[in-house]
């Protein structure tokens, strides 16, 4: 298969082109498609290339647009007359494959939209592809995206999440003017896994009523059913949270699918060299040392302890807290002592046959590096972050 993509240095254009390959050099074996070539066309291409990209083509990204022109002439000259060109050269060689068209929201020209030149240039390049398809015959796919946001997202020219990503990774200020305008958005990663769906010919199908999407099977229209109606305060709290992550080490909580996860991979995409490293603090002492790693807001605390060769760490016990020990490298021995019966459980555990060793409330329990040589690392996750005011740590040895 031979695939044209139009636009193909702009943000979706970057993000399909470099996932479409991943997929031809075989590097993702996720995807049932067989790719032989990916043509890039851009605004710095040779216009004659769109002729052997055209003559080829088993199926077209139109991906090209303008939407921040210098004057709204612009507007025909991007999104109307390219397209025009686009589906004239795919005439002249006959070529019925199936083409893509990526249109806005704002081509309903609907509440806020309305009037908006952007949008009308839109609809008309709809009307064209529309047309199209019904001379030809070929398979015409037309998508009205609503905001996006992602990796490689141009802060500070079209998508306000772009520049609130930017700015803050950056220790830059960014300004809300109603902390309660909301936003319809569309992570990247969500609108390339809908492209590979057009792609198998499965695209999802859609009416519009007004600027809402309804689903349906024969629906003149596509569109991309994962998208995030969030209010510019949340993106900002947010925001807020990631950019403290480094100093108060919570990783925020992140639901699959949720629109936290997407938005802390976007954020995370800005950070400039100097912040992608942060120290951690490390308590050391004559038995060894121990560093906190990481918080999370449910889900505990992660933390590796260093014990030296003969040095005991621990004895004491919880009456709700868990421990979870996972010896990483080094020859360890865990012992537990049921606090109410006497009984003493004891387990030896090494580097190179990784297990969990779970301590158990009402057991006093130690952590004992059995090497005269080596130290012992071990991987220690709490189930709760450590509370000065609750420790819920009382000392206790093991074997008295």
């Amino acid at each position: 298969m031979n695939i044209l993509i139009t636009g193909a240095k702009g943000f979706a254009g970057r993000n399909l082109t470099v996932n479409l390959q991943a997929v031809k050099d075989g590097k993702n074996k996720t995807k049932n498609i067989k790719i032989d070539n990916i043509f890039e066309f851009d605004i710095d291409t040779p216009l004659e290339k769109l002729d052997e990209f055209c003559q080829k083509a088993d199926f077209v990204f139109n991906l090209a647009g303008v939407n921040r022109p210098k004057n709204n002439a612009e507007f025909k000259t991007g999104n109307v007359d390219f397209v025009f060109a686009l589906l004239n050269t795919l005439k002249k060689y006959k070529n019925t494959c199936p083409v893509m068209l990526a249109s806005s929201i704002q081509a309903t020209l609907q509440g806020r939209y309305a009037g908006s030149e952007y949008g009308k240039s839109k609809l008309a390049g709809e009307e064209l592809f529309f047309d199209y398809g019904k001379e030809t015959g070929a398979p015409v796919y037309v998508y009205r995206f609503p905001n996006l946001f992602g990796k490689w997202c141009r802060p500070n020219y079209n998508s306000a999440v772009a520049t609130f990503c930017h700015n803050t990774a950056n220790n830059l200020p960014i300004q809300i003017n109603d902390r309660a305008t909301e936003l319809e958005l569309l992570y990247i990663d969500d609108l390339v896994e809908e492209m590979f769906l057009a792609l198998e010919g499965k695209p999802h199908r859609c009416d519009y009523n007004g600027t809402n999407p309804l689903p349906a099977d024969e629906g003149k229209y596509c569109f991309c059913p994962v998208t995030h109606k969030v209010t510019l305060g949340k993106i900002a709290d947010l925001l807020e949270q990631f950019s403290e992550q480094a100093k108060t080490l919570v990783i925020p909580d992140m639901p699959a699918g949720s629109f936290a996860k997407k938005l802390y991979a976007t954020y995370l995409s800005y950070l400039p060299k100097d912040a992608v490293v942060s120290d951690l603090v490390k308590h050391s002492d004559d038995r060894g040392s121990f560093t906190e790693l990481l918080r999370t807001v449910s889900g505990g605390q992660f933390s590796v302890n260093i014990s030296k060769p003969g040095i005991t760490k621990g004895n004491h016990w919880h009456n709700t807290k868990l421990e979870f020990f996972i010896v990483v490298s080094g020859q360890g021995r865990v012992e537990q002592r049921k606090l109410d019966t006497g009984e003493v459980w004891t387990f030896d555990v090494n580097g190179d046959k990784p297990q969990i060793v779970r301590t158990l409330p009402g057991y006093a329990h130690n952590l004992i590096n059995i090497s005269k040589t080596e130290p012992l690392i071990t991987l220690i996750w709490v189930n709760e972050c450590f509370d000065p005011s609750k420790p819920d740590t009382v000392f206790e040895e093991v074997v008295k």
